[in-house]
């Protein structure tokens, strides 16, 4: 990804009402080298033919989350597999598009996106190691999965009980996908460079856990680049020190150590 696709990343993370779908083809980029601006074109474009397959005038959730999911789950095949979690491309929107295949964040991105371009009231609602799609008024409760086709989660399993139904903010996505692509780069210490761009991109968020840089900077010693790292935990430790000094303590001693490992 060129700094001059990293600053459109930065510049859509911030703008009024960030596009979901732009900010998730951005993020693919850096993944696929080949994701040039005529694939970028071809997503959105898909994302509108199938908007455009959906029926006129639904009203109501119900009628919505049918109409979605007989299209997205039923006729275009949309879902996931188990397998699906072993695979880079299942955090891709383009790829997700191309194989209908891709994890549950995506599938619901691909809802969302289709849904909202067909004008459905639609949102989508993170829930602990999950991500489904809602239709009407979130207090209605209705629920549906892409991961399993659009299938009805009806009243939906315990963690709709307990948690507030929030739909999810564009960013709280964006950041979610950059977590779980973090995540499979974190259980395959080959791909540290795909970890190191996950974090590269969550930094440029607008709102982001400031653990991600010391995050960053561990990474960036894991990976033998002892100086840029050591310079970060530093930077880390002055952040840290107004709140803990004692942990600043330690993150300092992480910095002498990696700076030992130059000699």
């Amino acid at each position: 990804m060129s700094a001059e696709s990293r600053e459109r990343f930065a510049q859509e993370a911030r703008s009024e009402r960030p596009d979901l779908a732009l900010l998730c083809l951005l993020l693919a980029a850096e993944a696929d080298p080949e994701l040039d601006e005529r694939v970028m074109d071809w997503a959105q474009i898909e994302l509108d033919r199938l908007a455009g397959m959906l029926p006129y005038g639904l009203r109501g959730g119900k009628a919505w989350a049918s109409a979605v999911t007989e299209l997205l789950g039923g006729r275009m095949g949309f879902h996931g597999t188990p397998a699906d979690y072993d695979r880079l491309s299942s955090s891709l929107l383009h790829e997700v598009l191309r194989r209908r295949r891709g994890l549950p964040i995506l599938l619901s991105v691909v809802w969302l996106e289709v849904a909202r371009r067909a004008g459905a009231p639609v949102y989508g609602l993170g829930l602990p190691g999950h991500f489904v799609v809602g239709f009407g008024d979130p207090e209605e409760g209705l629920v549906v999965d892409p991961f399993a086709g659009g299938a009805s989660l009806g009243a939906g399993p315990a963690e709709l009980a307990a948690e507030p139904r929030t739909p999810a903010r564009t960013l709280d996505v964006v950041l979610r996908i950059l977590n779980n692509i973090r995540a499979w780069a974190s259980a395959r210490p080959e791909q540290s460079g795909v970890a190191l761009w996950a974090l590269d991109l969550s930094l440029l968020l607008p709102s982001h856990p400031a653990s991600l840089r010391y995050e960053r900077a561990k990474l960036l010693v894991e990976r033998g680049e002892f100086a840029s790292g050591a310079a970060e935990l530093e930077a880390y430790a002055v952040v840290v020190d107004a709140i803990d000094a004692q942990a600043a303590a330690r993150i300092r001693s992480e910095a002498l150590s990696a700076r030992a490992l130059l000699n």
